[in-house]
């Protein structure tokens, strides 16, 4: 049986911008991936109102989407501290 590589599908845009294409500015990133953030929370407080309403029976839908942004909430947290810890290093250089 052949085993396939894992691709990098759906994660992280790539490094390198396409030729004609530029890249966008670090603000428009944050803003996008808080975005992002954003709407994880609103998907999973959806999902856990359907079940509540009876809308949906899948217990299983409702454990995944609360764990979906739990995790997401959890990454934006530690990109945080990494963002701060750098700017606190940056901040004790002697120039």
């Amino acid at each position: 049986m052949p085993v396939n590589a894992v691709g990098m599908g759906g994660g992280l845009p790539a490094a390198v911008p396409p030729p004609g294409r530029e890249t966008p500015s670090f603000a428009e990133t944050l803003r996008q991936a808080v975005e992002k953030l954003n709407e994880t929370q609103h998907k999973a407080d959806r999902t856990l109102a359907q079940f509540l309403t009876g809308e949906i029976q899948d217990v299983h839908q409702v454990v995944l989407a609360m764990e979906e942004a739990r995790l997401a909430m959890q990454l934006a947290v530690q990109v945080r501290n990494r963002i701060v810890e750098a700017y606190q290093e940056l901040s004790r250089m002697q120039i």
